[in-house]
């Protein structure tokens, strides 16, 4: 329990206290049964010989009657109980009345008091409980405008530029600003200026934070840290304020590194707000660009901002003198992806037969995040199963889950439902093994994983950023070929073509519309892509053709896919017999990985998976 829940529960047993105390000392003579009369009452009782005993406590006064009845009084401050009955003409003496001096001790004096001050202390505490709430909630009030950004300080660096692999032009890039941090005499001399502040721009996962902090650690200077979010409050100039007190703070501590995540919550194109220039986050955006425009020469403080959406940005935010480079972090190409898992793997009990090449090229467009979330995967896969060691199939199995989910192996499925699935991914991978332009067939498996019955796995040989149109058509023909196997063998069609089909369509409108790959329509495009930056999400539903060219794009796009379609038919027909013994093979085992693809789809199949024989025709 801390200090402040301590002293909170403390003034709340003062209170409960004060309230049983101011019980006790109301009703405790109720509770008591004893009568309270007046002095001049006392004496006459004392006159006509009723009182046994009186009993002197300060100016408070116990009468005990002969009969037994326990009354209490109050006598006058200054005067006696003898000198009162004395001037009545009553002698104590002769009517045998006992009297008792008895002295307070410090401990009654002390409740005494205590029980005097009751109310008063009650509604003390009751008042300093009040005033504590109202302090706390007016540090709160005021607070608003204060900056909650969080510094971490250079002297302790947690994170260098060896901890961030795959982005070698971003830490080039960079590498500059580390060095004007710690040398900034070295550019001032020669006249350089240093970008006052640099966009970071990927995809998310891809590093941003993390290249940032490395940067606040390899020059060894303080890093502000704060989301963009963090700005816009529902108060009227609360955002703007903590841009003037996060800017302050950094210019007394210079050098130093100002960090502001997912900045396009607050930078955003101005008029683009439901409040015109009265809008909050319109405001915040102002007092930015006045604060980074603001900085003088020598102040050696530098922006680092992260956005995965920098086509939303303010023109202003991003013109020369605010943030003057755009440094940009892509998903790692097969080398660096090789980079982040040795990174992420150091420390790790990896087993000698671990390939981290293979895995690599196994994981096409994964981010730093998705290749760290593998890596922790396969860690968890081993000890859940209670090894000393990570091992290959540990990391085979997190890309999958990865990628597709993990086993659903409760799910119980029937004889016919797994044929077909078996027939329909055996399509998949035959039409893709065969056709030269296809990526090779990685992994073929019928496990249940997410939403899916199955899937078949394909991966390039090398990573590519421009696809050809023969691949293209490649990649259509696959997505056909397990709606064409189902057709082809049971002469009839399921529902585990839908997300097949959802991809070629796909497919095929980006050739047409986008890539210009029609025949008929030549090479342009059709559609204007808009976006709205208020919402921040696009519409393409802005049409530049006529009615004529949307029902010939219709046509292009359903020819491509019959095409494809027609190329996996045609395909299966000819390798029947492969089809046939895939899908045996997938019935009994399940899955084929990378390794088994050349043995089973090239070889010739056992003789107890060939067909029979035809009967001979017997001669004339």
């Amino acid at each position: 329990m801390d200090g402040r829940s301590m002293r909170r529960s403390l003034i709340y047993l003062l209170i409960i206290v004060a309230i049983t105390a101011i019980v006790f000392t109301l009703f405790s003579d109720a509770v008591g049964g004893s009568q309270e009369i007046s002095i001049n009452e006392v004496v006459a009782l004392t006159a006509r010989g009723d009182v046994a005993v009186i009993e002197i406590r300060g100016d408070n006064l116990d009468v005990l009657t002969v009969s037994g009845e326990l009354l209490t009084s109050r006598k006058e401050t200054g005067s006696s109980i003898v000198e009162i009955l004395e001037r009545a003409g009553v002698d104590p003496v002769t009517t045998n009345v006992e009297i008792v001096v008895k002295g307070s001790s410090g401990l009654s004096s002390l409740l005494g008091i205590l029980f005097n001050f009751l109310p008063l202390i009650f509604f003390g505490a009751i008042l300093l409980f009040m005033m504590r709430q109202a302090q706390g909630n007016s540090n709160q009030t005021f607070s608003f405008g204060r900056s909650r950004a969080r510094v971490a300080m250079g002297n302790s660096p947690t994170v260098s530029f060896d901890d961030v692999a795959g982005v070698e032009e971003a830490k080039e890039e960079l590498q500059e600003v580390v060095e004007f941090l710690k040398f900034p005499e070295r550019f001032l001399a020669l006249g350089a200026k240093i970008p006052k502040g640099v966009l970071l721009v990927g995809p998310p996962g891809t590093g941003k934070t993390l290249m940032a902090r490395a940067v606040s650690g390899e020059a060894g200077v303080p890093f502000f840290s704060i989301s963009g979010s963090e700005f816009v409050e529902m108060f009227v100039g609360v955002g703007a304020s903590r841009v003037r007190d996060l800017f302050d703070q950094a210019k007394r501590n210079a050098p130093c590194i100002v960090f502001v995540d997912e900045i396009d919550a607050v930078g955003r194109h101005r008029g683009a707000g439901l409040g015109g220039g009265h809008d909050e986050r319109e405001q915040t955006l102002n007092q930015i660009l006045v604060e980074m425009d603001g900085f003088d020469t020598g102040t050696n403080v530098i922006v680092l901002a992260a956005t995965n959406r920098p086509d939303i940005l303010d023109p202003a935010l991003l013109r020369p003198g605010r943030f003057d480079r755009r440094v940009t972090l892509d998903n790692p190409d097969i080398r660096g992806r090789r980079q982040i898992l040795e990174v992420h793997s150091k420390g790790k009990p990896l087993s000698a037969d671990v390939d981290l090449d293979r895995v690599a090229r196994q994981t096409v467009g994964f981010s730093g995040a998705d290749l760290a979330n593998l890596v922790n995967e396969s860690a968890i896969l081993a000890a859940r199963q209670n090894q000393k060691e990570i091992g290959p199939q540990e990391f085979y199995e997190s890309i999958d889950r990865v990628m597709a989910g993990p086993q659903r192996k409760s799910r119980r499925i029937s004889e016919r439902d797994k044929e077909m699935t078996a027939y329909h991914e055996a399509g998949h991978a035959l039409v893709a093994h065969t056709l030269p332009e296809a990526d090779p067939v990685a992994k073929v498996t019928i496990v249940a994983r997410g939403h899916a019955g199955g899937f078949t796995k394909t991966i390039p040989i090398e990573d590519r950023s421009l696809i050809t149109r023969n691949q293209l058509e490649a990649r259509l023909a696959m997505a056909m070929g397990g709606r064409a196997a189902e057709e082809l063998v049971f002469d009839e069609v399921t529902t585990g073509a839908s997300n097949d089909l959802e991809q070629a369509t796909n497919i095929a409108q980006t050739m047409v519309t986008r890539y210009g790959m029609s025949q008929k329509l030549g090479p342009r495009t059709f559609g204007k892509r808009e976006e709205m930056v208020f919402l921040g999400r696009e519409i393409s539903e802005q049409r530049d053709y006529s009615d004529t060219v949307a029902q010939t794009i219709d046509e292009e796009v359903r020819r491509l896919i019959q095409a494809a379609y027609d190329t996996a038919k045609r395909i299966l027909e000819e390798e029947r017999v492969k089809l046939d013994h895939i899908s045996s093979y997938l019935i009994e085992y399940e899955t084929i990985d990378e390794e088994q693809v050349p043995e089973i789809f090239d070889s010739p199949p056992p003789a107890a998976d060939m067909p029979p024989a035809p009967a001979p025709v017997p001669a004339d």
